[in-house]
């Protein structure tokens, strides 16, 4: 780093936060901007480590220089501005979320940023939009907090703890980019070899109808990687990025925006999920516990989606209505698993039964195992699904010209794209879903469909 910057008068208050592993975090900050003395640190978070990375002084300044020209920000009223800095000469990168707030009757511009080292970058930014969700929800409870006259600085300690345990657990366990057959249950000699075949392919199929996100729980660990693995084949480098294995040593939490991820069980064999987080993902989740070969996912896209804005609004609407901080600290009410639970049940039997992932499975295993072979016919069909969802949104497109019209011919695209089964359908929508977001809910949402309602609707067709 460069030579040290002397710490601001009087000297910025600093939390530092105990992490097992260490963290490739250096910091989080809290700024503001003063009208008299321009940009501001408020409060730095850092983990707790005997080697000093960072002097304060320095995490000041590059805190500072977040806020730099945002004094004529001319932003809508509730925007939250994402900015990006690589700072080679500091050796550092920043990610800063820029917002508006009132303190105290005071209105201000305000930035919550991390730090990390520059050597950080390529571990980044396959995190970067899991990173930009956490702390934009953060922000929105937090204005609440700042808008009541609350301790804005002890509801962030609560809401950064968790994101720096996140990078931490990534660091050491996150999944590499580069997934060998070799390391899968695609990788045995026959089907249901290590585990039931139709629990395989209901895995499989499910993962891809949920958009690739899967939580996979278990006692064994090996077990439960082995998994994890096998779902992040179907994955793509990037996502394989944002995917954690378990650890052996410690069961981690679960976390939001990962894309495969897997837990352990307590020691009475079970394992709770925390609904408040479930509902935070981008994507349904696929639930599949190795031990007892069960496999359960949640409603599709756009009913996720749905129910997601809804929690959270709620989630909003009673940090406002809650009167005093003391009211506000139990679980209850930062930590909402209960009160907000919907009159639905989270994770239903997979409905859908697919031809593509049942065929695709009957031949692999029918290839010689050990030898590239495998891994060339998974490629391809990776590319076969990839090319089918191109496809159909080519076919939504020129049937709406592209959006202006509602789209009404959801039976001719079964039969025209071969996508009368409905799993197939649910597997390459989900898939046409990222490459298109929203695609799902210009489909199937503009009258709110439940998912037994979609289904109903699906079988008429």
């Amino acid at each position: 780093m460069s030579s040290a910057c002397p710490p601001q008068s009087p000297a910025v208050a600093k939390t530092e936060i105990s992490l097992d592993n260490g963290s490739p975090l250096l910091a989080a900050t809290f700024a503001y901007w003063d009208n008299i003395l321009g940009p501001r640190v408020r409060h730095i978070w850092a983990p707790k480590s005997e080697q000093l990375l960072l002097s304060d002084g320095e995490i000041t300044f590059l805190a500072n220089h977040t806020l730099n020209g945002e004094i004529l920000r001319s932003a809508k009223s509730g925007a939250i501005d994402v900015k990006f800095f690589v700072l080679s000469e500091k050796g550092v990168i920043i990610i800063s979320l820029i917002f508006d707030g009132n303190m105290n009757g005071d209105r201000s511009t305000y930035a919550l940023s991390v730090i990390l080292p520059q050597t950080e970058l390529s571990f980044y930014l396959p995190l970067h939009r899991l990173c930009v969700d956490r702390l934009t929800h953060i922000i929105r409870k937090g204005r609440i907090w700042m808008y009541k006259g609350q301790s804005i600085i002890s509801f962030l300690t609560t809401e950064i703890t968790p994101v720096m345990e996140l990078f931490s657990s990534m660091k050491t366990h996150g999944v590499k980019e580069g997934v060998q057959i070799k390391d899968t249950l695609l990788n045995d000699d026959d089907i249901g070899d290590s585990c039931r075949e139709d629990f395989l392919h209901k895995a499989i199929s499910s993962h891809l109808q949920t958009c690739g996100c899967s939580v996979v729980v278990g006692s064994n660990p090996d077990k439960v990687n082995k998994m994890v693995h096998t779902l992040c084949l179907f994955l793509t480098p990037t996502e394989r990025k944002c995917s954690r294995l378990a650890n052996a040593s410690d069961s981690f939490k679960y976390d939001s925006g990962l894309f495969v991820q897997g837990l352990l069980k307590d020691a009475t064999g079970s394992f709770v999920l925390p609904f408040r987080q479930i509902m935070y993902a981008p994507y349904p989740t696929t639930h599949i516990d190795v031990d007892v070969n069960t496999v359960k996912q949640m409603a599709p896209c756009h009913e996720h989606i749905y129910n997601q804005q809804s929690y959270m609004n709620q989630e909003l609407y009673t940090l406002q209505k809650t009167a005093s901080e003391e009211d506000m600290i139990p679980e209850t009410v930062i930590h909402m698993d209960e009160s907000f639970t919907p009159d639905l049940n989270i994770f239903q039997d997979v409905m859908h039964r697919d031809t593509l992932v049942k065929s695709f499975l009957d031949q692999i295993f029918q290839l010689q195992s050990g030898l590239s072979l495998r891994s060339i016919f998974l490629a391809q069909f990776l590319l076969i699904l990839h090319r089918k969802a191109q496809t159909v949104i080519k076919y939504i497109e020129d049937e709406t010209q592209k959006g202006k019209k509602i789209f009404k011919s959801l039976r001719n695209l079964k039969t025209d794209l071969d996508l009368t089964v409905e799993g197939d359908l649910s597997i390459v929508m989900a898939m046409a879903e990222k490459l298109k977001p929203g695609l799902h809910s210009f489909i199937f949402g503009k009258s709110f469909y439940t998912s037994v309602q979609e289904r109903d609707v699906l079988m008429s067709l």
